[in-house]
């Protein structure tokens, strides 16, 4: 349960947000390995601008690649190390649940938002959801976070309407720093 009168937050999606996708069919996918991982150069920057302006910065992301046998949970976890060495978060928040699986924590369902927001004393009617799927949207409108969707051009778009859509996290950022 969000915390009324808590702390405000910035809740981030990984892949597409922080971290440069793949593209496969139309859609942005996580990098498969660590040669592949590779953080946006813009990334620590906007954190920090974001942390300056007194938001809780906590990452929240689907990697259902372990669930299917793809990935190493190993792998997705020294990834996570690097977010955190390299960004100015406050924790990380992780679903590697399949699709099918029906759990409460993936995106759509805020799960890891609310997880989270009763973890760090967060206020998610005061928060910030940053994604770039509508699941990211979806999930950030369920516990009435402000959502500002990155567009990179995904063939499925958000069921439902992101507050704000932009380019990148840098624009993303700029939207939620005159939101203060």
């Amino acid at each position: 349960m969000s915390v009324a009168g808590g702390r405000r937050a910035v809740f981030l999606d990984r892949d597409g947000v922080l971290v440069i996708p793949e593209f496969r069919d139309g859609r942005s996918f996580a990098p498969r390995s660590l040669a592949d991982f590779k953080i946006y150069p813009d990334a620590a920057d906007c954190l920090r601008h974001l942390k300056a302006a007194g938001f809780a910065l906590i990452v929240v992301t689907n990697q259902p690649d372990v669930g299917n046998g793809v990935v190493a949970q190993g792998v997705v976890e020294e990834m996570h190390r690097r977010v955190a060495a390299a960004l100015p978060v406050d924790d990380i928040e992780v679903c590697y649940h399949r699709q099918d699986e029906q759990c409460v924590c993936r995106k759509p369902k805020p799960g890891m938002l609310l997880r989270a927001a009763q973890h760090h004393g967060i206020d998610c009617r005061r928060s910030i959801m940053i994604g770039d799927r509508g699941s990211d949207v979806a999930a950030g409108k369920a516990v009435g976070c402000v959502t500002i969707l990155i567009d990179l051009g995904d063939r499925d778009g958000p069921a439902q309407a992101p507050d704000f859509t932009v380019g990148s996290l840098a624009a993303a950022t700029a939207v939620a720093l005159r939101l203060v």
